[in-house]
């Protein structure tokens, strides 16, 4: 908001330029152009040597003894190219001052005739061009500060000055004037002209009547610069609230009778000449005159009708599953949460049903991921006309389904909805040529008796759910306490999880990432295992929940980057070069206040570059606590580790935030992936999110790559980095090990 009210001031600032001094010239260009400006006498400069510039110096000086030291420093072969003059008062320098051309003046701030800033105001008035060095007393360095923000350049200690001190002082001083001076020509000679600006810029005069457009502006309103000149501001540029349809106070008019810069009103749309309308934002600023009294105001403003469609579409994608188009889990979260705060007020039921397919892994195995996406299509629409329009069906992911019921006068009413919903997806479903048949089993527990609260009511329907299918498939269950004997297994786990550690019982993967055009490897992420000596392999999603809602994690991620840091740096000792190790962090562990020292301890131990080193952590990690977040990711970053947000897609996907945090790449999720990917004909949001990414200077990375399709989906948007099945599945270290040397040779 600060930054649009300044470039509308800037704005306006160099339309007063254009007023007061015609079209500026174009600005010099490199940088020693950018130093080829006048010096403190107006003699062309044409480098930035000091030497060459340091012709003449004025001393102002009261104090006899002190002239006479500083007068004796000017016999040092650094200064043997000067020309020294001294005077004594203000008085006589401005005597001098009036018929000599002068390069440096060192000022004595305690002058009896010009003390303090007196003293700068008459230097500046007689010469205002010269570089200025003040010399005062200790107590009195306050004010001399206060001289260098009023335009002197350096200041040095009485009775502490040395020769080299001084010479050394004044040719800084001289230094900087010359940018000064180069930085304010450039300021005054702009490097475009109003009509090249890439923003709509809309001039007023004091009466509010227009006195300019640019070109843009021109085409955003469907006005000619010749036909708008002279009328009133609200026949050109007509403002309305989008969301009503009436006329907006047009902030113009705001900056001209208060003298103050504004915003547009929020939700702003212009309607043009031939009545169209588009979205607009940005502010508007005052002009002044030479006597700094208001003579009319700038309105800058741009084109935001793609960007809001493009929020539109990602905040509707946020909330919504993109294969079915139904509410996701984060969306169901939500509306349940408002439904139970409803039905505790009217003391009313709901119900939740949740609902998985049978068999349904075995025909994505058979027929693959499309078939089984094009099923999963049509299975939400065989719900989708079951379910009334106050009640909520959700796709939980993958084959599963949730469905919210309110309003529910008797559980009755929850099981003869299950039973119409079991109907359905039993009916046959055409794919294709292919006539298919797949079932579901259902859950569900009933607000208030089985939960207050929303993850509750949905646990206890999910454990429902499976134990409908213990019974047979195409069943339905309602919850019963005695079906959670799963907490129990839970606690096995849970225990088992504690003696894991201490019985070396985890192991690491490795899964590359690979440049999409090169094929090279550009990194490696490290995957967790738990290898029981009973259960056999245990996969994170069933392990990972557990121990993160024990605090088990923190011990377990420590090993994990211990794991991966030490095998990184023994590969790097083998001169294996992989450009970065990435971890995932959860939540606990990065809240956790050792997580920084704790981090910087592993690396210093393993003898791992920080650079090496890479940390994924997800969205909904990042936005709990944004500034505490934002600092602590500073620290990590000076250290030279880099950070991604990893699964992007998949939670909020907030794009404002990734302003607001320092990060180096994003990481877009296998499911966000394949449901973009799988959208025929529209990678849009693919292409908006790359596009994003690179405008923010942030890697985006892809997961999920497995076909050769999404090979060239890829390349068609330019996203230069990915990892999935198609290129590598996670592999152990001596495996991964040959992949590296195999990328070497």
């Amino acid at each position: 908001m600060t930054s649009k009210l300044i470039k509308t001031e800037q704005t306006a600032n160099l339309y007063q330029r254009y007023l007061e001094k015609g079209m500026p010239v174009n600005p010099p260009s490199g940088t020693s152009n950018l130093l080829d400006c006048a010096d403190g006498h107006g003699q062309k400069a044409t480098s930035v040597s000091s030497k060459a510039f340091i012709k003449t110096v004025l001393l102002i000086e009261h104090d006899p003894a002190r002239f006479l030291k500083i007068q004796e420093m000017f016999n040092h072969p650094a200064a043997h190219s000067f020309s020294f003059t001294g005077v004594q008062d203000m008085a006589a320098a401005e005597r001098y001052l009036a018929g000599h051309s002068i390069d440096v003046v060192l000022l004595d701030l305690e002058q009896p005739d010009a003390p303090g800033l007196e003293g700068v105001r008459r230097i500046h008035v007689a010469l205002p061009r010269v570089a200025l060095v003040l010399l005062c007393d200790p107590g009195n360095e306050p004010t001399a500060v206060q001289a260098m923000q009023s335009g002197a350049q350096d200041y040095l200690i009485k009775d502490e000055v040395e020769a080299q001190e001084l010479m050394r002082a004044m040719r800084n001083a001289v230094e900087r004037k010359i940018l000064e001076e180069a930085l304010f020509r450039e300021k005054e000679q702009a490097e475009v002209t109003l009509e090249s600006i890439g923003d709509a810029v809309i001039c007023s005069d004091r009466l509010g009547k227009i006195s300019f457009l640019n070109p843009v502006a021109e085409t955003m309103t469907g006005w000619r610069l010749k036909e708008a000149i002279g009328r009133p501001i609200r026949e050109v540029f007509r403002i309305m609230d989008a969301a009503t349809g009436l006329a907006a106070e047009n902030p113009m008019s705001i900056a001209i009778g208060e003298n103050l810069r504004a915003l547009l009103p929020a939700n702003c749309a212009l309607q043009r000449r031939d009545g169209s309308e588009i979205f607009i934002e940005d502010s508007v600023a005052p002009i002044h005159d030479r006597e700094g009294l208001v003579c009319g105001s700038v309105l800058v403003f741009r084109d935001v009708t793609a960007a809001r469609s493009l929020a539109a579409q990602i905040a509707h994608l946020a909330e919504h599953d993109s294969l079915t188009g139904l509410p996701n889990r984060l969306l169901l979260k939500d509306r349940l949460g408002q439904a139970i705060a409803r039905a505790h007020r009217n003391r009313g039921l709901l119900a939740i049903l949740f609902l998985d397919l049978d068999g349904f892994k075995h025909v994505n195995d058979s027929l693959g991921h499309v078939v089984g996406d094009q099923l999963l299509q049509s299975v939400a629409k065989r719900l989708e006309s079951c379910v009334r329009a106050p009640d909520t069906l959700s796709r939980q992911g993958g084959d599963e389904f949730v469905v919210l019921l309110q309003e529910v006068q008797h559980p009755e009413d929850a099981a003869n909805t299950a039973s119409r919903l079991l109907t359905a997806v039993a009916r046959t479903h055409v794919i294709g040529h292919r006539e298919l048949h797949i079932t579901a089993s259902i859950g569900a527990s009933i607000y208030p008796v089985d939960g207050l609260n929303a993850e509750i009511l949905i646990q206890n329907a999910d454990t429902a759910m499976y134990q409908a299918k213990e019974k047979g498939r195409r069943n339905f269950r309602f919850f019963m306490p005695k079906m959670n004997v799963r907490s129990v297994e839970r606690q096995s786990i849970e225990e088992d999880l504690r003696r894991a550690l201490e019985r070396n019982e985890f192991t690491l993967l490795y899964q590359p990432k690979f440049n999409i055009e090169t094929a090279a490897i550009t990194g490696a992420e490290t995957l967790l295992r738990w290898m029981h000596p009973t259960r056999g392999l245990v996969l994170p999603a069933q392990f990972i929940p557990i121990a993160e809602a024990s605090g088990l994690i923190l011990d377990i991620g420590v090993w994990v980057r211990r794991e991966a840091c030490r095998q990184a740096r023994v590969w790097a000792d083998r001169c294996l070069s992989l450009p970065t190790m990435a971890v995932n962090v959860s939540a606990i562990e990065f809240r956790s206040p050792d997580f920084l020292s704790e981090l910087l301890s592993t690396l210093d131990q393993t003898g791992l570059d920080p650079k090496s080193l890479e940390l994924e952590l997800t969205e909904s990690v990042l936005l709990n606590r944004l500034d505490a977040t934002a600092t602590l990711l500073q620290s990590i970053r000076e250290k030279g580790i880099k950070v991604t947000i990893d699964d992007f897609g998949t939670g909020y996907s907030s794009l404002s935030y990734l302003q607001k945090l320092p990060l180096d790449a994003l990481k877009i999720g296998h499911s966000f992936f394949r449901q973009i990917a799988n959208v025929p004909h529209d990678n849009s949001i693919l292409g908006a999110i790359i596009s994003i990414g690179r405008s923010l200077r942030l890697r985006v990375i892809i997961e999920g790559i497995e076909t050769a399709e999404d090979i060239e989906l890829l390349k068609a948007h330019d996203c230069e980095e990915g990892q999935g099945f198609l290129l590598s599945p996670p592999v152990p270290a001596e495996q991964f090990a040959s992949l590296l040397e195999a990328h070497i040779h």
